[in-house]
């Protein structure tokens, strides 16, 4: 036995953020609360993840995430950290809290890593080194919605993903403000959040391909499986699955389907296994790739930009919702140069453990 997991421990903690996001017909975050996951080995080894409970998304909270690694954890004590099937079977013993098992696999394979005297940048760092960052901009009064704009694309990110669905005819006014201030220097698509409906969706899709988007994100709702498949037929803008492809089993019916043109798979809620093997399902059946934020900080960033250096992803990823933060966990800032993340230069950045102490929370 090379090293054996002896502990599993949650630590929950509260970032402040810039400004509110909102999405969808009524969601919004207004701090990021999250927790920490960490595994600890009999070597003495430790690996950490983010877990980033979404109650308006996935039904979990806070306190569910550590409720259900408590639940966990005796099943995982004593195991192999190289017996990744057994540890496999444990976290996927359990139906849904994804964003908890998320972190569990990641915190794994972290762990795993440094029991070997590596890093998860020994193995997970691809062969795309810089990947194209995108920020989320989300529902806003559009004078506040352009103001955030401006700051992040000073920042160095040269794509935009629009959060729309609450006002389509402000959407597009904000949308072509933003074309004319950036012109092609600056990629925007639109994410619906399932807000349209079939009777709808061709009008609205029209118009923003007609003001230059390059894709919309869940037009329709999840549920509404034929007519999603029926839009994506029509082919008036590409479709970006996220909601309708939680798991590997979502992914496997919308294949089926035929929903979608580019997957956004997310490490915080499918870790590195899943998350990797989406994409490769994807990409063998011609889809494009992206990895996305669950509003993930700093560490959450790491570990998503990892996968994102993959052959399999194609398109900007979601890597810049730190500039959203007024702080954050890691001891370096993550910066942005020109719309690329130098993935391969953030080797250094790990959490400061005097800022995991500043903004933890008793829960």
């Amino acid at each position: 036995m090379s090293a054996a997991v002896t502990r599993i421990e949650t630590i929950p903690y509260r970032l402040p953020l810039t400004s509110a996001l909102a999405w969808g017909a009524h969601s919004a975050l207004s701090v990021a609360e999250h927790v920490l996951v960490r595994v600890t080995l009999s070597d003495g080894s430790v690996g950490v993840a983010e877990a980033t409970p979404r109650p308006t998304i996935y039904g979990e909270t806070v306190g569910s995430v550590a409720g259900i690694l408590r639940r966990l954890e005796p099943a995982l004590l004593g195991l192999d950290i190289t017996d990744e099937a057994s540890l496999g079977r444990v976290r996927n013993s359990v139906a849904n809290n994804h964003t908890a098992r998320g972190a569990l696999d990641m915190a794994l394979h972290d762990a795993r890593a440094r029991a070997a005297g590596q890093t998860l940048f020994d193995r997970w760092l691809g062969p795309k080194t810089r990947v194209r960052a995108s920020f989320i901009l989300g529902i806003a009064k559009p004078a506040d919605m352009l103001d955030e704009a401006e700051r992040v694309v000073a920042a160095g990110v040269r794509c935009l993903k629009v959060k729309v669905g609450r006002n389509y005819t402000q959407d597009l006014e904000v949308i072509h403000e933003l074309r004319r201030r950036y012109g092609t220097d600056v990629q925007l698509y639109a994410d619906s959040n399932e807000t349209l409906t079939p009777e709808l969706a061709p009008t609205v899709l029209a118009a923003m391909r007609d003001a230059g988007l390059t894709y919309v994100e869940e037009p329709l709702p999840a549920r509404n499986l034929r007519a999603r498949a029926e839009l994506h037929r029509q082919g008036v803008l590409p479709v970006v699955a996220d909601d309708s492809c939680f798991t590997p089993a979502d992914l496997e019916r919308e294949l089926d389907f035929d929903t979608f043109d580019v997957l956004n798979v997310k490490t915080a809620r499918n870790g590195f296994t899943d998350g990797l093997h989406m994409l490769k399902a994807a990409a063998a059946q011609g889809k494009r790739g992206m990895v996305g934020s669950q509003a993930s900080t700093g560490l959450g960033t790491l570990h998503a930009a990892l996968l994102s250096t993959q052959a399999e992803v194609t398109e900007p990823c979601e890597l810049s919702f730190v500039l959203k933060l007024q702080d954050d966990l890691l001891n370096l800032p993550i910066r942005f140069e020109d719309g690329w993340l130098d993935v391969a230069g953030l080797r250094d950045h790990a959490l400061d453990p005097a800022k995991v102490e500043q903004y933890r929370i008793q829960v």
